[in-house]
């Protein structure tokens, strides 16, 4: 019975492309931290305290956030079938290794 191929469209990202969205997510969230405390130097009142949360929790969320896994969207990577090991060789051809 022969398997199904392995659709290039149903692979995992690869672990530069996963990588590269972690780093985008973060930069973002600490870019929001750096607006958050040039505020701190103009605001007053309520917003003191706005923004000084912001710019003390948001590094939390920016790692969890960034670190969070991204979920297989199919399922598992189909592995070839046709893989034949070499030091069986001889196995598949009666015995009669004629490379010599």
């Amino acid at each position: 019975m022969k398997k199904a191929q392995q659709s290039v469209t149903s692979l995992p990202a690869s672990p530069d492309h996963e990588r590269h969205v972690r780093m985008i997510k973060y930069s973002v969230a600490m870019g929001i931290r750096m607006v958050c405390i040039v505020l701190l130097l103009v605001v007053q009142g309520w917003w003191l305290i706005i923004f000084a949360a912001g710019a003390i929790v948001l590094p939390y969320f920016a790692v969890v956030v960034a670190n969070v896994a991204a979920a297989p969207k199919h399922a598992e990577v189909v592995r070839p079938g046709s893989i034949v090991l070499a030091n069986s060789f001889g196995a598949h051809n009666g015995g009669n290794d004629k490379r010599s």
